[in-house]
């Protein structure tokens, strides 16, 4: 009845379905949340490529060729080179399939995005409302809504996978939670990653996990096909996302809305960032977001604290995404993660941190203003000393945005057994192959969405014959 089975109806499951219907296939879409879009709603929807009309359009010289080579340089090789090159030369095509179709980017963009290690190119376009993901699944779903209209897509939301199931070791069909048995020749995981599975996470990625995932990432399809043998690829990549408020109520979320400002090219800081000792780890003017990321690993619980005075509150630019100082100010001692204290003492008391370190540190710190010269860290973003009451503290957790470990699949995105043989019938596409698979140990601008559509796009032809 079917000819494809695509477990999953976020970007990536999207894409393959609609392109698999463009082609003429009968595709069956489950998806166990109430509506489609994955992690779209949640999404900062960058997209990236190179070479596209965008770029020539305003005089922007570009080609995969270039863009591999940034992400290399990002990644420091650490993705795969057959899996990234292939998406790469897709990406273009993917852009111009969105903008065909309607989506319509910020007119700032093609530009470079400077919140991870920048490219050296403009190649990051998105749309002008924040977040972007909702504008992409705009476009994604009128395509999707015609094909159902036309019987080649049976859409059913609401419908959680259990199991994969097999016959003579090749992948025949799925079987639901409530015991439906459902079969085709293909079956393609776009289960999204386990951004939001805690003991899942604690497994493959051995960190602490405060994260902006969407509550369906739960790692569905990569526990799926590890239970008929599946290999795992990106194992030892993760890398945390640069600090983010501490969730409330118990919910493993950050409020990505409200986030603290920490791009040093963006709003050079005054604040110094300490651990739970009260020590500086790091020159907090170093414009490198991912050489920060990577020293924060190194610190106890990937948290530290944000600490600066009543002079940096009002005089630097906001140290909160959303926040005025007045906001900031009064979030103290009500929101989780924000504090003031009228001294060094009474502040470290409240934020948990070392009272004796703070006031070394910031000793320390305030006799190299005075000097013009940090001769721990090098900083040379200098301003103020930390001086004037009250003091304030804002504490920071590693975010994770994107899963690094995932299921292992060869150049076709076929899925394949630990033994390195490919598992016959079953696919993989967007995170539940991992993002390590073409950032590497890195965050590399656009190379989550754009990627999840390629391979969607990408399998679709594979499995209706068309161009590779």
């Amino acid at each position: 009845m079917w000819s494809i089975i695509v477990v999953g109806a976020g970007p990536a499951g999207l894409a393959c379905a609609i392109t698999a219907a463009d082609a003429g296939a009968r595709v069956l879409l489950l998806e166990k949340a109430g509506d489609v879009g994955g992690a779209l709603p949640y999404s900062g929807g960058h997209l990236s490529a190179g070479g596209f009309t965008l770029q020539r359009d305003r005089g922007i010289t570009d080609d995969p060729e270039r863009h591999f080579a940034d992400i290399h340089r990002i990644s420091r090789g650490t993705g795969r080179e057959d899996l990234t090159r292939r998406s790469l030369h897709e990406q273009p095509a993917v852009l111009e399939w969105l903008f065909d179709h309607g989506f319509t980017p910020d007119p700032g963009t093609p530009r470079i995005v400077y919140g991870h290690e920048p490219y050296l190119t403009p190649r990051t376009v998105h749309a002008a409302d924040s977040p972007g993901g909702p504008a992409i699944l705009s476009v994604l779903r009128p395509l999707l809504q015609a094909h159902q209209a036309a019987g080649r897509v049976d859409l059913r939301c609401g419908v959680l996978v259990r199991d994969l199931l097999t016959t003579g070791g090749a992948v025949t069909g799925v079987r639901t939670a409530d015991g439906q048995r459902l079969h085709a020749p293909s079956v393609v995981l776009a289960t999204g990653g386990f951004g939001y599975a805690p003991d899942l996470f604690a497994e493959l990625e051995g960190a602490p996990l405060t994260t902006s995932a969407a509550p369906t990432a739960t790692g569905d399809g990569l526990v799926m096909a590890r239970a008929i043998g599946a290999g795992l690829q990106g194992l030892g990549r993760y890398i945390p996302t640069f600090g983010g408020l501490p969730p409330v109520d118990g919910d493993l979320r950050v409020d990505w809305t409200h986030r603290p400002h920490l791009v040093a090219p963006e709003r050079p800081p005054w604040e110094i960032y300490v651990d739970r000792a009260g020590r500086r780890w790091v020159a907090e003017d170093e414009p490198s977001i991912d050489r920060k990321e990577r020293l924060l690993t190194t610190v106890d619980r990937m948290t530290f604290w944000m600490v600066f005075d009543a002079r940096a509150l009002r005089e630097s630019r906001p140290m909160v995404h959303g926040w005025s100082p007045d906001d900031l100010a009064a979030a103290c001692g009500r929101r989780r993660g924000v504090h003031s204290g009228a001294d060094l003492a009474s502040l470290a008391e409240r934020a948990g941190i070392d009272p004796d370190g703070l006031r070394a540190t910031v000793r320390r710190y305030n006799d190299g203003v005075a000097r013009g010269h940090d001769a721990d860290f090098g900083r040379t973003h200098l301003p103020a000393p930390l001086a004037e009451p009250p003091f304030y503290a804002i504490e920071n957790h590693p975010v994770t945005l994107i899963t690094f470990a995932g299921v292992d699949v060869d150049t076709d995105l076929r899925v394949r057994h630990a033994a390195g043989r490919t598992i016959p019938g079953l696919y993989a596409i967007g995170e539940v192959i991992g993002s390590a698979a073409v950032n590497g140990n890195a965050f590399c601008s656009g190379m989550c969405l754009t990627p999840a559509l390629a391979f969607g796009r990408l399998v679709a032809r594979h499995l209706t014959g068309g161009s590779r």
